[in-house]
C-alpha cells in the first residue's frame, strides 16, 4: 500500500496523482477546478487597457467554437476527477468544489450522479467584484461552493461552534461576503499576476475551521499558487497540493515557506458543548453558585419564574422537573433548552444559567 506524504505538492495530471495516493487517506477535497469559460476575446476597461483575465490553455476544454463539444469535454474531465477524489476520501470526508455559473451546475449534477450528497451550496459574495466593462450583463459578483459528503448518512465534521463564535455569535450563513484577493496576499511577478483566479486565503480559512480538524489531511487536486496549503498551515492541518504547472508551483512553494505554522494546536479547535463533560443542573447547587429556594427567571422578557428545589429540580406553579421540562412546560413547546432558557439575577442584571456551566467547564482539569 503506498504511503501518503503529506505537506507536499505532486506535479503532474491531477487525475493520475489522485488515482496513485491511498484509497480513503484524505479527509477533506477543496478543488477550484477549470471553469470552462469560453471567452470570445480579450476585454477591455474604458480606458482601453486590457482587462487580466483568464486565456491559459488549462480553462479549454474540446473544441472552443463547437460549445457542445467543449461541454462534452469539460464533462468527461469533471466526471473523471471526481470519481477520482471520491477514492481518495474517508468514508467520512467531504469534498469543496467552487465554479461560476459557466461550470457549476455541470459539476452539480455530476456530483449528484456519482452519489455524492450535497449539504449546501454557499455563495460567495464578492464585495470588490469586477465590474462588468461592456455594460452588457449584470456584474458577476458571487461564485457557488457546493459542499458534500459520500452518502447521505456520512458521520461528517462540522464544526458549528467555531463558526458561530467566528460569526459574533450568531450561526453562520450560506451566504458570504468577501472581498477578493488583493492587495499583498495577491502573488504578482513582474507587476503581472501569476495566476488569474487566486482565492482568497479568507475564503479558504472558514472552509478549513468549519469543516476540518487539526491534524487531518486536506487536499487540492487545483494547487495553483497554494492558498489552500498556506491556510492549513496555519491551522495545523495537513495539507496535499496537486499542481502541473512549474510556474505555480515554484509561486506555491516560496509561499509556503515564507507561512508560519501553527505550533500551539490547543487554539484550533473550538470545542463543541455535545463534546464536553455532561454538567448537571444539581452540580450548580453542590458547588454553592447557586441555592435552593432561589428564583430563576424564563425567556427573554423573563414572563415565568421558577424555584429551585435542593434536589436540582424546578417548580413553577403546577409543573415540577428538569430545568429542561420545566421550561418546556411553561411555554407549552414540546421540548425546551433549560440552560439558554432559565436565567438568574446577579447584581440587577439577568444572565442564563449556562454561564455558571461554563464556569465549572472552565474549573475542569
Amino acid at each position: 500500500m503506498t504511503t501518503l506524504q503529506t505537506n507536499v505538492i505532486h506535479q503532474g495530471d491531477c487525475i493520475a496523482s489522485l488515482n496513485a495516493l491511498p484509497a480513503g487517506s484524505v479527509d477533506l477535497v477543496f478543488a477550484d477546478p477549470p471553469y470552462n469559460l469560453q471567452l470570445g476575446g480579450e476585454l477591455l476597461r474604458p480606458n482601453n487597457s486590457r482587462v487580466d483575465g483568464v486565456d491559459e490553455d488549462w480553462d479549454r476544454f474540446g473544441d472552443q467554437s463547437d460549445p457542445s463539444d467543449s461541454f462534452a469535454a469539460y464533462d468527461r474531465f469533471t466526471r473523471e476527477w471526481l470519481t477520482a477524489a471520491r477514492r481518495v476520501l474517508k468514508d467520512k470526508g467531504a469534498l469543496w468544489v467552487i465554479g461560476s455559473y459557466h461550470n457549476i451546475y455541470r459539476v452539480g449534477t455530476i456530483l449528484q450522479d456519482l452519489g455524492f450528497w450535497i449539504l449546501n451550496d454557499v455563495v460567495w459574495t464578492k464585495t470588490n467584484p469586477m465590474p462588468n466593462f461592456r455594460g452588457t450583463r449584470f456584474t458577476n459578483a458571487h461564485e457557488t461552493l457546493l459542499w458534500c459528503v459520500k452518502a447521505p448518512n456520512a458521520r461528517y465534521t462540522f464544526n458549528y461552534a467555531a463558526m458561530k463564535s467566528l460569526n459574533d455569535g450568531l450561526q453562520m450563513r450560506s451566504d458570504w461576503m468577501l472581498p477578493l484577493c488583493t492587495g499583498p496576499e495577491r502573488l504578482k511577478s513582474d507587476g503581472k499576476k501569476i495566476h488569474p483566479t487566486q482565492k482568497p486565503e479568507a475564503l479558504l480559512y472558514r472552509i478549513l475551521l468549519a469543516t476540518t480538524n487539526p491534524g487531518d489531511v486536506v487536499l487540492d487536486p487545483f494547487f495553483g499558487t497554494g492558498t489552500t496549503g498556506a491556510v492549513a498551515k496555519k491551522l495545523g492541518r495537513r495539507w496535499i497540493g496537486l499542481e502541473r504547472d512549474e510556474a505555480y508551483i515554484a509561486a506555491a512553494t516560496a509561499r509556503l515557506d515564507a507561512t508560519r505554522e501553527a505550533t500551539d494546536l490547543s487554539v484550533l479547535a473550538t470545542p463543541s458543548k455535545r463534546s464536553e463533560p455532561r454538567i448537571p443542573f444539581g452540580a450548580l447547587l453542590e458547588r454553592g453558585l447557586l441555592d435552593p429556594g432561589d428564583l430563576l427567571w424564563g425567556g427573554k422578557r423573563r414572563h415565568w419564574t421558577a424555584q429551585i428545589r435542593a434536589d436540582g429540580t424546578l417548580v413553577s406553579s403546577d409543573h415540577k422537573g428538569s430545568i429542561h421540562q420545566v421550561g418546556a412546560a411553561v411555554q407549552g413547546v414540546p421540548a425546551c433548552n433549560g440552560w439558554m432558557f432559565w436565567h438568574f439575577e446577579q447584581d440587577g442584571e439577568f444572565h442564563a444559567i449556562d454561564l455558571l456551566r461554563q464556569k465549572i467547564w472552565a474549573e475542569l482539569p
